[in-house]
């Protein structure tokens, strides 16, 4: 049960209130069931007065000024009925809240775990793995405790029924308490068989939501070359194994159930055999035993029951913990806090980063004035989208150091630092969200004359105007109602919607015509001066409108001034 004392733990208030709950309601339910046995008195005729249980309840009645008449013990059965009623309706209710509480602060954790860690512990994450993470494997565990909460309630219950099984008979309620733990120690056979398929269901789903989400995104080239069947066998393959997981789960979980009743009613026979041939019980001493030992027995099934579907879902809680844990252990180390500003330029002073054991830069002098506006250009794996990543801050230099100001990048405060910087990637990704909010990734300070302003900056006003219903227009899975060019022209607007000090271009105009490239290239111009621009491309023409150029050579040591327009 380590999943539920890690609940427990979290929530103390709430499973305080759980839990008093459900031992008021089993004591209001067995307090009422006590005037079970001298109403059978009553009804067969006998009395019971002189029994330990029924002379207890009389007594009871009698301070309380009750006589104990049929209507009067009626009354008293009603009473604590409604009572355990209400009790586990306040029980119930702060389960559920608790569970969609458990669901939420666990991907509410995972979340903000995922954005404090490295960059380079991210980009190793599969999308998929952590979709599931946030989706299944939260809700699962979410829904893992309410089971164990379920097989705490009917644990309260199943102590008060002992309790008064004890009342009446303590040697035939023994009897059958033995017998009956007997048959639960073999049954857990059918639970450990449950846990072992719900490991296998949350290895499989995450691998498998990993493969899908990796096979949907590069679909078009698969289906285009006709390539798709190969991934779709692997998909097979893998959603085969999770049906045979899942039919493992059913037969645990069938099997169990089938086996219980029988096994457990030999629980019941026990007691009764030794209240009658042994025990000279009278007959509602006897009657009220088999009422409390039959729902023992119901209850036990459903705990046992309740238990196995709690431990299918811990693996999930523990798979999920771990992936929190990981992100956790890689969250980015704490900077600086002197707060940036960026007024004169930012320099590489002897800046090396690698790979393993290979250098990318090595021993890298550069300096970026500010209001400039510098090319970047060099071959595959130079180094240029490393450079961008150094001055993004998103990974640090191995050695050497970065200025901006002349102070350290390390010691300036990272976050007000990003905030500062206007970037656009080289692989354009949009969200399945309209024009607008793919700019503003809604941010509730952006006004839609903000989105104007930057639409026009990168020259997709006029098409954004003329579609259906302008920035509401929805862009559509990875922004596919639109063309290459303009989703690159939109996630340029994306990077100067909260007006940057500093521009970062990754290719930015890879799929452009040369006409909007040269529209995109007048506006860069436009901004630089207020705008530091340091861009990656091999396009003439954007090179030819930056007023400083590097090229990068991967192995050297300081990269060359590249004439403008070469």
């Amino acid at each position: 049960m380590g999943m539920m004392i890690d609940l427990i733990r979290a929530y103390p208030r709430r499973s305080v209130l759980i839990l008093v709950a459900m031992l008021l309601a089993g004591v209001a339910e067995g307090l009422g069931l006590t005037t079970l046995l001298p109403l059978l008195g009553a009804a067969v005729d006998q009395d019971t007065a002189g029994s330990g249980i029924g002379k207890y309840v009389t007594d009871v009645l009698a301070s309380l000024g009750i006589d104990p008449t049929t209507g009067a013990l009626l009354m008293v059965i009603v009473l604590g009925m409604v009572i355990k009623s209400v009790l586990l309706l306040i029980a119930n209710r702060q389960v559920g809240y608790t569970v969609a509480q458990v669901a939420t602060d666990l991907r509410l954790e995972l979340i903000d775990a995922l954005l404090a860690s490295r960059w380079t512990y991210f980009t190793g994450q599969s999308g998929g793995a952590l979709a599931n993470s946030l989706a299944t494997e939260a809700y699962r565990a979410a829904t893992g405790f309410q089971f164990g909460a379920n097989v705490f309630a009917h644990a309260v219950q199943v102590m008060v029924y002992v309790a008064l099984a004890l009342m009446v008979s303590w040697q035939a309620t023994v009897a059958s308490l033995v017998l009956g733990l007997f048959m639960v120690t073999v049954l857990y056979r059918l639970v450990r068989a449950a846990r072992r398929a719900g490991l296998s269901q949350t290895i499989l789903l995450r691998s498998l939501l990993a493969y899908l989400t990796d096979v949907l995104g590069g679909l078009k080239p698969l289906k285009a070359m006709g390539r798709d069947h190969a991934a779709d066998a692997l998909l097979r393959r893998d959603t085969a194994h999770l049906n045979r997981a899942m039919r493992r789960e059913v037969i645990s979980k069938e099997g169990l159930r089938a086996l219980q009743e029988p096994m457990l009613a030999a629980f019941v026979a026990l007691g009764l055999y030794v209240a009658l041939e042994h025990l000279g019980l009278t007959l509602p001493a006897v009657m009220m035993l088999a009422f409390v030992l039959v729902r023992i027995l119901t209850l036990v099934n459903r705990m046992q029951r309740r238990y196995q579907q709690y431990v299918i879902q811990v693996s999930a809680y523990h798979a999920l913990r771990d992936t929190i844990a990981q992100a956790h252990a890689a969250a980015e180390q704490v900077a600086g806090t002197t707060p940036p500003r960026l007024s004169r330029d930012i320099r590489l002073e002897g800046v090396w980063f690698g790979y393993g054991e290979g250098a990318v830069l090595q021993g890298l002098d550069m300096v970026f004035p500010v209001g400039s506006f510098t090319s970047l250009t060099g071959v595959s794996g130079a180094g240029k989208s490393t450079l961008l990543n150094l001055l993004c801050a998103l990974a640090e230099p191995q050695r050497g150091v970065i200025r901006v100001d002349g102070v350290p990048l390390s010691e300036l405060d990272r976050k007000a630092w990003r905030r500062m910087i206007g970037y656009v990637p080289q692989d354009t990704v949009l969200f399945h969200e309209t024009v607008h909010h793919n700019i503003t990734v809604g941010h509730p300070d952006l006004s839609r004359e903000d989105v104007e302003w930057a639409l026009r900056q990168a020259g997709a006003w006029d098409f954004v105007s003329d579609l259906p219903e302008g920035l509401d227009t929805l862009v559509g899975e990875r922004g596919d109602r639109m063309s290459g060019g303009q989703r690159q022209r939109i996630a340029i607007a994306r990077a100067l919607v909260h007006r940057p000090r500093l521009l970062i271009l990754d290719e930015a105009t890879s799929a452009l015509d040369p006409d909007s490239e040269a529209r995109i290239c007048d506006a860069l111009v436009g901004l630089k001066g207020d705008l530091t621009i340091v861009a990656v491309s091999h396009r003439p023409a954007l090179i030819e409108a930056a007023d400083r150029g590097y090229r990068l050579s991967r192995g050297t040591a300081v990269a060359e001034p590249l004439t403008v327009g070469a």
